[in-house]
C-alpha cells in the first residue's frame, strides 16, 4: 500500500449546483438557496492520488467527504495485519460516516485511482443541518442507506455461494454505474481481484474460478479488469433465490 500524505488542495472551487453527481449526493432535493448555503461549507476540493489514504483508522473526525471524481475502498486491519475490505465508493457517495459515533475513524479510506473529493467540515454541517431540515433529512437518508448496505452485505455473505456473491457484486457495480450515466454492461473494475475477494469473503482462487464459471455460462466476460456483461437477465436469475436485490 503506498504510504503518502496524499491530499492536494485544489483551489478552483466547484459549486454543488454545477456538479455532475448532484442528483446522487448530499444536495439532492435542496432548493437553489439551500445549495448555495451548503456550498459555503466546501472551501476547496481535495485531490487524492491512486493508492493514497484520504484518512486512516483512529484519525480524528474533521470532515465528511463527497466523492466527486474517481473511486475509493474502505478497509480495516485484523490483529495479524490482514486487510478486510469493507466497501467501494464512487462519485456521489460519502466517505467518513464511520467516525460520527466516536469522533474517530474506524477504517482506512484509500483511492483506487486518482480521485477528487469535496470535504464538508462536520461541525459546520451539523450546524447548517439544524437550520435546514431538508439537509438533515438528506444526511439521515445517507446514514440509513449505509445501514441497509451493511444488512445486504450480511445477507450476501450468509446466504449466497461464491458464484452468487460475485454475480451480485457485478450487478451492484452495473446498477451504480448506470445511475451515473455510464454503461451498465461494459465497465472497468477499479479494484484488484484480491480486494474483491476480501470484500466478498472469498479467496483469490475462488474469485478466479467464479469468473471462469460466469464466463462458461456466457453471463459475463472479464478480461483483465474489463467487464462485459453478456446476459444481464441470466446474471439476475443466478441470484434470484436470494430474498433481497443485489447490494445498493
Amino acid at each position: 500500500m503506498s504510504e503518502t500524505r496524499p491530499l492536494e488542495s485544489h483551489h478552483l472551487k466547484s459549486a454543488c449546483s454545477n456538479c455532475s453527481v448532484l442528483e446522487l449526493c448530499l444536495p439532492l432535493g435542496l432548493s437553489d438557496q439551500e445549495i448555495e448555503r451548503l456550498d459555503t461549507l466546501i472551501v476547496q476540493r481535495v485531490k487524492v492520488k491512486k493508492g493514497a489514504a484520504l484518512y486512516r483508522t483512529d484519525d480524528p473526525l474533521r470532515s465528511l467527504y463527497a466523492v466527486r471524481i474517481g473511486s475509493f475502498k474502505t478497509s480495516v486491519l485484523s490483529i495479524d495485519g490482514r486487510e478486510q475490505v469493507t466497501g467501494f465508493q464512487m462519485p456521489g457517495e460519502m466517505l467518513g460516516l464511520d467516525a460520527i459515533s466516536s469522533d474517530l475513524h474506524t477504517c482506512n479510506a484509500f483511492a483506487l485511482e486518482d480521485s477528487e473529493v469535496c470535504p464538508i467540515h462536520y461541525a459546520h454541517l451539523e450546524k447548517l443541518s439544524r437550520e435546514l431540515p431538508s439537509l438533515q433529512h438528506n444526511l439521515n437518508k445517507i446514514l440509513s442507506r449505509e445501514i441497509v448496505r451493511d444488512h445486504d452485505m450480511l445477507m450476501l455473505l450468509g446466504n449466497m455461494n461464491s458464484d452468487e456473491r460475485l454475480a451480485a457484486f457485478l450487478l451492484n457495480l452495473s446498477q451504480r454505474l448506470s445511475m451515473r450515466g455510464y454503461s451498465s454492461k461494459n465497465f472497468v473494475l477499479k479494484m484488484r481481484r484480491e480486494e474483491i475477494g476480501s470484500y466478498l469473503g472469498l479467496r483469490l482462487e475462488t474469485v478466479c474460478r467464479g469468473i471462469a464459471h460466469l464466463r462458461d455460462q456466457e453471463l459475463v466476460e472479464i478480461t483483465g479488469r474489463d467487464v462485459r456483461i453478456r446476459n444481464m437477465e441470466g446474471l439476475k436469475q443466478l441470484i434470484s433465490g436470494c430474498h433481497r436485490p443485489p447490494l445498493c
